[in-house]
Formats: C-alpha cells, structure tokens, sequence
C-alpha cells in the first residue's frame, strides 16, 4: 500500500465530487427514456465531444499503448492511429445523417433502413450483440486494466477491485442518465488529462531514465522511437502500417471507431441540438483523441523500457501479483509508484475517473439498446415511461456485473483488441455503404455479423487444432476482411431488396448523397438530394481533418524529440488544414 493519508484524501474527494455531480441528474434522468439515454437532445458540442473523448480514455487506453510502444516501438501506434482516417469520415459525411434520423439508438437505424421481420430481427439481435456482448468485453478490458492499476498501486486482489470499481460507478450511471455521465465525463477528462502529464513527467524524472534528453538516446530505445515502421522488414511494416492505413479504417467495427459511426458515438451525435453541434461534437473527439492524448502516454511507456526493460523485472518488483496478469501492459501502472505523495492520489483519482467515464458510458449505452430495441420493441411495447427507465437501471446493474466476470478471464489490454478487431473484420464496408447504396438489405448485415464472428471464432479455436501454422494477426485481420466482404455481397445480390416505400421514406427523410438511390427513386433521388457540391465539400474536409490531426500529433512529437523545424511544420500544416475546415463547415443549424 503506497497510498498515504494524503493521497486518499484526494482520492475521497474526488468520488465525493463525481457522486454528487451524477446524483444532482436523477430526477431529470427520470422523466423518461429520452431524457435517460439522450439527455433530451439538448447537448452542445463541447460538451458531447469532451465526453467521447473521456470515454475512450479509460484505464485500459495507457495500458494499451504501453504494450504497443514496449512490443514494438512508437510506430506500432498506427494500430489505433489509423483510425482517424474513419472518424473524420464520420464527421463529414455521417454525423449529419444520424443526427436527421432522430432515432433513440442507433438501432432504430435498422427499421427506417429497412423493411419487415428481417429488419425487427436484425435491430433485436443487434442490440443484444452489441449492447451485452461486445459491451461487455470492452467493460471487462476496462475493469482488467483497472485491476492491474489496483495490485500495483493498491496492493489489493482483482476481486476486491472488480466489486468496489464496479459498485461505485452502477451507482451514479444507473440514476443520473446521459446528464450524469456526460457532465461528469468533462470533471473526469480535466483530471485524467492532468494525471497523465504527471505520470509523464515523473517517468522521465527517475534517475535511470535522466529527463527527456537522456530517454531519447538510452540504448534501450534503439529502433523504437520512429514514427514510421521500418519497410525495410516488410512484414511488420504490413502488419503495423500499410494493413491499418489500407484495409483496418474502413472494414472493422471497432468501439469509438466504426465506420460510418455508431454505438456512444452515435448516441452522442444524436443527442446534438442539431446537425452542426453533432458535427463540431465528433470533429472536437478526433481532435483531441488522436491529436492531443497519446505523447503522455507514449512517453511514459518509452521509460518503462529504461527501468523495467523485461517481464521479469516487472514480476521482480511485484512479487505478489499472479503471474497470470504480469505482461507488458502491466508496465504503465508499474511507472506510478515514483510519483511523490499527493500527486499519486491525484493520479489514482485520474485512473479511477478514466474507468469511471468509460464504464459509465458503455452502461448507458449498452442499456439503451436493451430496453429500447429489444424490451420495449420485442417485450413489453406500452409500458410507462417510468417503467422503461427502471429496467435500464437494472440493466445497467447486470451488465456490470458480467463485465466484471469476463474481466477475470483476460489477461492483457492488447489480447482483448485484437479479439475485437478480428471479430469486427469486414463488417465495416456494409455499414459505410448503407446510406448511399440502395441496394444493401438487412440480410447483408446479417450475414456480415455471421461471418466475420465465424471466422474469428475459426482462427480463435479451430485453426491451430487443425495442425495449421499459426498466422500473424494482420494476415487473420486480411483474410477476416476478404471472406466477410465477399459474403455479405452475395447474399445482397441473391435476397430482395428493402420495400420500396421503406427506402422512399428514408431517403426523403435522411437526405444522403442521391446517386446510389437513383435507380430504384430516379428524379426523386436528385430533387430531395443534398445541395449542391456537397460530395466535394465531405472529401475536402476528410482530407483536411486528417492532415489537421496527423500534423498535430507529429508536430507535437517532432518537438519532443527535439527536432524543431520538423515539428513547427507538423503543427504548421495542422493550422492551416484547420483553417480549411472552419471555411467549409456548414452554416446548418437543423435539428
């Protein structure tokens, strides 16, 4: 126990505050469903993106990269870095759309897309799949980094972090609604943000890492600190870069990065006062998620490799903890036992409030999905309000409770992504597509989640009992993404298309791009169409937001490695690329 009278003064404060702040929510939250899940639509920007950004900083997010940068130095980032290609898509060209559809959840997408009992069966089954499966899992890496964080700081075993963690956060997130969760996300990202600059400080303070200069030239770190992969070694050049930039933005479903938007994210954009807020909300996330986050972290896993070069000196240095959860990313939590008293509760209170704000999030909006698309569309259809909200508060309480089963299972940050990245693969492409192609049907989704789960679950269980060689996860990832496309494609072609008044009514009513509807709605597809020259307009600003966030975040690193002309042209080109885009964001205010 390193923790001193001091620290858990902090540490007490700190859940006093975020308690209080939730619980202020519960009558509001209380009114109805709208108001639980969507905080009645009445949300501005700043405030939803600071949220996403929260969420996505969870405990398991300075775990995560640490593996990364200790298994293969700063450029195997790209894994997650590629994903700004699709959350900028997705402020360009989706975010207004979702906002127009005025859904609940993103699963009511499913029955103004599409028509009949395949359409109901889909928004059922999907809302269970996602909303308890694949929830869950995230949970559970969150709560795993959480117990990593608890041995080595805490001295305490994973059960007695799984039952506390879990019990205080169901407490506000199960009464206070969207309202709590996103008014607290912005107290919970201030002081998670401050924690991570201190523990980077701190890591390059320790007297064998000897400040930035001495991090950058310890021969520890030799081939680790490039930006870029080395092409040279072809296959992990593919494996870090050309298959996340090529192939991974744009055909993996992954939490916080699907294409084309959905889950929190979406949930998020629909709970924008309107199309510009939803807009500024997502663009405000990619930003500082991509951009402004990741060095702290990168930084303090670079040091990790100076004072605990090896697995078997983390395991040295706590002997207590199971072997089981000794891995790399196990390194990040073990740097924080160097901050001075005081500023270690303030971190723990960052760690805590990173886990809090995510776990949080992922119980309202995995909660939201159970109750409204499938308890109140399949179950129970003209309950109460009231009766509604009480079933998404126990729904968030048995959520966390699976979360924290599952939790014990895992063993590492990188194990649980790399699952959920495989069992994503290929699906992306049919939910990028389904606003602009008539021709996709709720069977092509179907069959997209059918095959991609197969064929993870082929290369999870089955193929090394085969006898068959084991293969690289960007191969698995590849050939997930071939044998899902390809299926869902012909089972497109071979089942009808969705009736066509359910496709009339959707266009009129969401607006998309009209020249994949122009075959089955010819002149309407034009006439009730975008304005004018809004294809350019979303490409341009794609391109820009990319190059804007890019240019930050290697701007930032090119300083830091003392390479300043380099960085002030990083920063540079972000500047100027953010210019472009206040010039062509739209002036729409439509709710």
């Amino acid at each position: 126990m390193r923790l001193n009278f001091w620290d858990w003064v902090v540490v007490a404060m700190y859940g006093a505050v975020v308690l209080a702040v939730g619980l202020a929510f519960v009558r509001r939250a209380g009114r109805g469903t709208e108001e639980f899940f969507l905080a009645g639509r009445k949300l501005p920007w700043w405030l939803l993106g600071t949220s996403m950004v929260a969420t996505t900083f969870s405990t398991d997010t300075p775990n995560l990269v640490t593996d990364l940068v200790r298994n293969g130095g700063v450029s195997r980032n790209w894994l997650w870095w590629a994903f700004v290609i699709t959350g900028m898509c997705t402020v360009f060209f989706y975010a207004r759309l979702w906002r127009r559809s005025g859904a609940l959840t993103d699963m009511a997408f499913y029955e103004l897309r599409y028509s009949g009992k395949p359409a109901a069966f889909l928004r059922g089954f999907r809302a269970l799949y996602l909303g308890v499966f694949f929830n869950v899992m995230i949970m559970a890496t969150v709560t795993l980094a959480a117990i990593k964080i608890g041995g080595v700081l805490l001295g305490v075993g994973k059960y007695e972090v799984v039952l506390l963690a879990g019990t205080l956060t169901v407490l506000y997130s199960a009464t206070s609604g969207l309202w709590g969760v996103v008014v607290t996300d912005l107290l919970l990202f201030v002081l998670a943000m401050v924690g991570s600059v201190a523990a980077a400080y701190y890591a390059l303070a320790h007297p064998q890492v000897g400040g930035l200069s001495g991090l950058l030239t310890h021969p520890e770190l030799a081939g680790k600190l490039s930006f870029l992969p080395d092409f040279s070694d072809w296959k992990t050049a593919a494996a870090v870069f050309v298959v996340p930039v090529a192939v991974q933005w744009w055909s993996t479903w992954y939490p916080g990065a699907e294409p084309g938007g959905g889950g929190y994210v979406a949930q998020r954009m629909l709970a924008a006062k309107n199309e510009k807020e939803a807009m500024g909300a997502t663009l405000w996330f990619n930003i500082a998620h991509y951009a402004l986050r990741p060095w702290p972290w990168i930084l303090v896993g670079l040091a990790s490799l100076v004072v605990y070069p090896t697995l078997e000196s983390i395991h040295a240095a706590f002997p207590h903890l199971h072997p089981s959860i000794v891995r790399h990313d196990l390194a990040y939590p073990a740097m924080l036992v160097f901050l001075p008293t005081g500023l270690l509760g303030l971190v723990v209170a960052s760690l805590a409030a990173a886990y809090m704000s995510t776990v949080s999030t992922h119980l309202n909006w995995g909660a939201s999905y159970v109750v409204d698309d499938f308890y109140r569309r399949f179950v129970r259809r003209n309950a109460s309000e009231g009766h509604y909200v009480q079933v998404g508060r126990l729904t968030t309480l048995a959520l966390i409770v699976l979360a924290g089963g599952v939790s014990l299972w895992l063993e590492n940050a990188l194990q649980a992504f790399q699952i959920l990245l495989q069992i994503g693969a290929g699906t992306g492409l049919v939910f990028l597509l389904r606003w602009f192609w008539w021709r996709i049907n709720a069977w092509s989704e179907v069959a997209a989640m059918v095959v991609s789960f197969l064929v993870a679950a082929y290369f999870q269980f089955v193929h090394a009992r085969l006898g068959l060689s084991p293969l690289d996860p960007s191969l698995e990832l590849v050939a997930g993404v071939a044998v899902t496309t390809l299926g869902w494609l012909v089972v497109t072609l071979l089942t009808p298309p969705t009736d066509a008044d359910t496709l009339r009514t959707f266009y009129r009513r969401i607006r998309p791009f009209g020249q994949g509807w122009q075959r089955v709605l010819g002149a309407e597809a034009v006439a009730v169409g975008p304005e004018a020259g809004g294809v350019a307009r979303g490409f341009l600003g794609w391109f820009l937001g990319v190059a804007a966030v890019y240019g930050a975040l290697f701007g930032f690193g090119f300083l830091l490695y003392r390479q300043i002309v380099a960085g002030l042209w990083g920063l540079g080109v972000a500047s100027a690329a953010l210019w472009g885009i206040f010039r062509i964001l739209p002036k729409t205010d439509q709710p």
